[in-house]
């Protein structure tokens, strides 16, 4: 049996007069789907490390705390099929974090050279997330429980 790829993912929250969660979308590539900061953990990187990593990649937001670990999920790379171990983690972002910004991805990982349109999105989110990146926010808190398409 193939080891399962070892990825983290960020619920970064800001708190206003209603919680937010940090997402992206790929400027030009609308396909990709609105996301959360996630990605792969690297060789004698620890976990809590990762995300921060991940989110300042991704977004370029530096000033993000971990708060807990919400849960671990292991499921399939959606284009792929191989196995990844995907470690969901609640973030506080601070209140005065820009409502949405642009940001180059620099580096040298897969993301480089990409660019995200990030922003926050009131919780209970309207729509879900690409790859059903948004299943888990019921652990934070029952009412951010995502409505499926089909409404169960």
């Amino acid at each position: 049996m193939t080891r399962p790829r070892i990825r983290v993912a960020a619920y970064a929250i800001r708190n206003r007069a209603v919680p937010e969660v940090l997402v992206f979308d790929h400027i030009g590539m609308p396909e990709a789907g609105t996301q959360v900061p996630a990605g792969g953990v690297k060789s004698g990187e620890g976990l809590e490390e990762a995300v921060l990593r991940e989110v300042a990649e991704e977004t370029g937001l530096l000033t993000a705390t971990v708060v807990r670990q919400i849960a671990v999920e292991d499921k399939p790379h959606p284009d792929t099929g191989q196995p990844q171990r995907t470690s969901f983690f609640l973030l506080k972002a601070p209140a005065d974090t820009p409502d949405a910004w642009v940001h180059h991805v620099n580096g040298d990982g897969d993301d480089a050279g990409l660019i995200f349109g990030c922003r926050f999105l009131p919780l209970p989110l309207k729509q879900p997330l690409a790859d059903d990146q948004d299943a888990w926010l019921g652990r934070i808190d029952p009412r951010w429980t995502s409505v499926t398409v089909d409404g169960q």
